[in-house]
């Protein structure tokens, strides 16, 4: 029986030599296709991500990030795919949040959310489909990810988020995203990755509105945020959500992630972001502790 191409082991030094010389000689003007990409993994026995690194290490650009490299460096996309970050929620705003993290290269997710799909969720939740419906939204996440970036590794936690289990849950990762629907859960979370000094970004959804922060170890900006608003769900219990609401946010939190992670840009540390898609209007408060 012949053994599939991604069970070699990939840790010679020589193997790793090899590589590098293959890959400069396939790449053109310092692109590599994914043809040639995947040819490099079944003759080298390594995995998607093993080439993509070795790829970027060199200066070559796998063509999927093309699009980026006005936007984001060489450099920064190798930072991008060494990257680990938590998704909390997998729904409205989190399958968006864990679809564009995946296109954007960032290399490990890992994505938390106890539910299935019920026929409510198919109006806006990304990976919600007639056919998933009673599937786990964490199993469906890794199965798209696994289509549409296989350098991408989708760690799927079907479980309860809470401060007891937090900290092994978001153990290793460099960021959080919170995509949740419940404010104590999400004040648990904002505790957690306090004690773990990690930054958290943050998002929120109900009808026409939206809201996006960026809270770093110290800041204790959902605190002061949700001080004193305890209600187990928000206000998207009364207003719902339709499709485009959570693209919109989703797409924000993206790209406080990417600021994040690199380095670079101005987040919206200590300022609220609330946008009313309705009159399509943006306001900005800015968040002390009291």
């Amino acid at each position: 029986m012949a053994i599939p191409w991604h069970c070699f082991p990939f840790s010679a030094a020589a193997e790793m030599t090899t590589l590098h010389d293959y890959l400069r000689e396939q790449a053109t003007e310092g692109i590599l296709p994914w043809t040639r990409q995947r040819r490099a993994m079944v003759r080298f026995g390594c995995t998607c991500y093993q080439v993509e690194e070795a790829a970027l290490g060199l200066g070559i650009l796998p063509a999927r990030y093309q699009r980026n490299r006005e936007t984001v460096s060489i450099e920064d996309q190798l930072t991008l795919l060494r990257s680990r970050v938590a998704v909390i929620g997998c729904g409205g705003l989190g399958g968006y949040v864990v679809e564009e993290l995946a296109r954007l290269g960032v290399g490990q997710l890992v994505v938390i959310d106890p539910d299935c799909f019920e026929e409510h969720n198919l109006n806006r939740q990304l990976f919600s489909l007639p056919a998933n419906l009673g599937q786990a939204k964490v199993a469906a996440a890794q199965k798209r990810v696994a289509a549409l970036n296989p350098a991408v590794t989708l760690l799927p936690l079907q479980e309860t988020f809470n401060s007891d289990n937090g900290p092994e849950l978001l153990a290793g990762v460099q960021l959080a995203v919170d995509c949740l629907d419940s404010i104590p859960v999400r004040l648990e979370l904002a505790e957690v990755c306090e004690a773990l000094n990690i930054p958290l970004v943050h998002g929120a959804i109900a009808g026409w509105y939206g809201q996006v922060t960026t809270q770093f170890p110290g800041d204790r900006t959902l605190q002061t945020l949700y001080q004193g608003r305890q209600p187990v769900k928000g206000v998207e219990q009364q207003l719902g959500n339709p499709s485009f609401t959570p693209a919109v946010i989703a797409g924000l939190e993206v790209a406080e992630a990417c600021k994040v992670l690199l380095g670079k840009g101005e987040t919206l540390r200590r300022r609220l972001l609330s946008i009313d898609l309705r009159l399509m209007q943006l306001h900005e408060t800015t968040l002390t502790e009291s």
